[in-house]
């Protein structure tokens, strides 16, 4: 098998059709030889069904039904450890990503590098606010990440088998894929692209998850929230002694001193604030360690029609 296409799909009735007839066709310019894996992430319309029908009308298509919804970088891991192309390319089925792009990014790949991913110029059909924190989050994780991640990208990219390999090996449970892509090393480079507005449907990647996301990033591939708790502490201990000295220059020289003055109360809960900031970073990491240490399969498999149907019990 030359090509793998992995596609995670979360309620995406509205765009699996046109997807399918893009991706297909641009693909077949590559080789005949190819692979569309659709990893159903626990979807509540009809998209399951849609793929089903393609798969049973095309060869080529291949899915994957997991057991409930594990979230889009778990779904991804599911169609890596299904692959069998030489070439991997990871695409989201909004179509806010042009499949037509794979092709540029696929001459790249003939240049002697093993990953190529895409790199956004602008993002259409975006809210400012989302568009302020994805900016934000970007440029705080590259300056606080123990490797250098690329800023504005997403996972859509193409990757050869030597990659993807790697990436099967590693087994942490909350995966931030572009991160441990950074980590592997290898060859990389980028080509640049606009971004389109989502095609139909709406997006599944609610605030909540888009924090999550970015937490599994940072705490994936830093230490800085714990050395800033750390930090934290120093400071508010000097905070603390100037408050101290403060309070004894009224008591015994300025004789002002009040009961129950209101600077106590505001020290205490400064001081329990920076106590529960750092013990929720330190929640955080411990937490995944925790989630490593079960060994729990990443996910679990409902139904397939790829030849590896049991893989995903062995993680």
């Amino acid at each position: 098998m030359k090509y793998s296409i992995i596609i995670p799909v979360f309620n995406e009735e509205e765009n699996i059709q046109k997807l399918f007839e893009r991706l297909f066709q641009v693909v077949s310019r590559l080789s005949s030889d190819f692979e569309l894996i659709f990893i159903n992430d626990g979807s509540k319309d009809n998209t399951l069904q849609l793929v089903k029908d393609l798969a049973a009308t095309e060869p080529k298509v291949k899915y994957i039904n997991l057991s409930r919804n594990f979230g889009h970088q778990i779904a991804v891991s599911a169609g890596l450890d299904a692959c069998l192309g030489q070439r991997v390319v990871i695409i989201d089925a909004d179509l806010q990503d042009p499949p037509e792009l794979v092709l540029e990014m696929d001459q790249k790949m003939n240049e002697g590098y093993h990953v190529v991913f895409a790199r956004r110029r602008k993002r259409k059909g975006e809210s400012l606010a989302k568009l302020l924190t994805a900016r934000l989050f970007y440029r705080l994780l590259a300056r606080i990440a123990s490797v250098e991640i690329p800023l504005d990208t997403g996972d859509f990219r193409i990757m050869d088998k030597k990659v993807v390999d790697v990436l099967r090996a590693m087994p942490e449970q909350n995966k931030f894929l572009r991160g441990q892509i950074s980590w592997i090393g290898f060859k990389q480079t980028y080509v640049e692209y606009d971004r389109s507005e989502r095609q139909g449907g709406k997006t599944g990647y609610t605030y909540g998850k888009m924090f999550r996301f970015a937490l599994d990033g940072i705490t994936s591939f830093s230490d800085a929230p714990l050395r800033l708790a750390s930090w934290m502490g120093f400071v508010v201990s000097g905070v603390a002694f100037i408050a101290l000295i403060y309070a004894l220059w009224g008591k015994y020289v300025m004789h002002n001193s009040e009961p129950g003055w209101a600077s106590i109360i505001v020290s205490v809960l400064f001081l329990g604030g920076i106590q529960l900031i750092s013990l929720g970073f330190i929640g955080e990491y411990l937490s995944r360690i925790s989630s490593n240490v079960k060994q729990r399969p990443l996910y679990i498999v409902d139904e397939t029609n790829t030849e590896t149907k049991n893989q995903s019990l062995n993680h």
